[in-house]
């Protein structure tokens, strides 16, 4: 049975362990979610807090159900899956994307850093770092053209980060269980731009469009820069929500 915090209401809690089912793609578009009798039974609450939960997850547009049809996954889905959520599945599973979406490795190999990535990964401008960029692609459509940036040195230690073959596990987890260097800490900044030619051709988008660009950087427990990737979203995909209360 799943074990409550202590910090978050009960509904809360239940709506989070489905949103991030539904995020890592466990539960798919039209799958059928528990209905608010059996939620009920395996949380060990009452049935209005179930039903509380499920509320939470129809206001944001994950869920949708007709009376005596019972409750479904939206399609298609609101939200674009965030490296939280493949970090989850990728500890869980063994594998960072859910049945349905797979990479393809355009390139990989050791580069020159440019400034920017130098920067970022608190190295000296010139030096090798590894380049690593993917397709991601959720059936035959390209929703999501990304690069990882690394260290060039970890090379002789994770020889596969320099080869054009998937990485089941996800680059990062590789990286953690080739070098003992852990992520501990990940920041995100996303902002929206016009898509460059090459990206509008990958991700078949019309000229013009725009596009989530999101630069994500994994910090290991001594606060050194592990790995940064660049990611470029589909349009109306990103969604960034946050709840609060206005109330004096």
């Amino acid at each position: 049975m799943p074990e409550f915090r202590q910090a978050a209401p009960k509904y809360v809690q239940m709506a989070d362990h489905l949103r991030d089912r539904i995020l890592r793609g466990d539960l798919r578009p039209g799958d059928d979610v528990p209905s608010e009798r059996q939620l009920a039974a395996d949380w060990g609450v009452s049935r209005p807090t179930a039903t509380k939960a499920l509320d939470v997850l129809r206001r944001e547009g994950h869920l949708s159900g007709r009376r005596g049809a019972g409750t479904f996954v939206t399609y298609p889905p609101r939200v674009h899956r965030q490296a939280s959520e493949r970090y989850r599945r990728s500890i869980e599973t063994g594998r960072i994307y859910p049945p349905g979406e797979r990479a393809r490795i355009l390139d990989a190999g050791c580069v020159p850093a440019p400034a920017e990535i130098a920067q970022v990964l608190s190295l000296p401008e010139g030096v090798e770092v590894v380049r690593r960029r993917r397709l991601i692609v959720r059936g035959e459509e390209p929703v999501e053209l990304s690069t990882s940036w690394l260290d060039g040195e970890i090379v002789h230690l994770a020889p596969r980060l320099v080869v054009t073959e998937r990485i089941l596990e996800g680059t990062l987890a590789y990286v953690e269980h080739m070098t003992g260097r852990r992520g501990r800490m990940a920041r995100d900044r996303v902002s929206a731009r016009l898509a460059t030619p090459e990206e509008r051709a990958l991700l078949a988008l019309p000229d013009p469009s725009a596009v989530a660009a999101t630069q994500h950087v994994v910090y290991d427990a001594e606060d050194v820069p592990l790995e940064v990737t660049h990611a470029i979203g589909l349009p109306g995909a990103w969604t960034v929500e946050h709840e609060y209360p206005i109330g004096r």
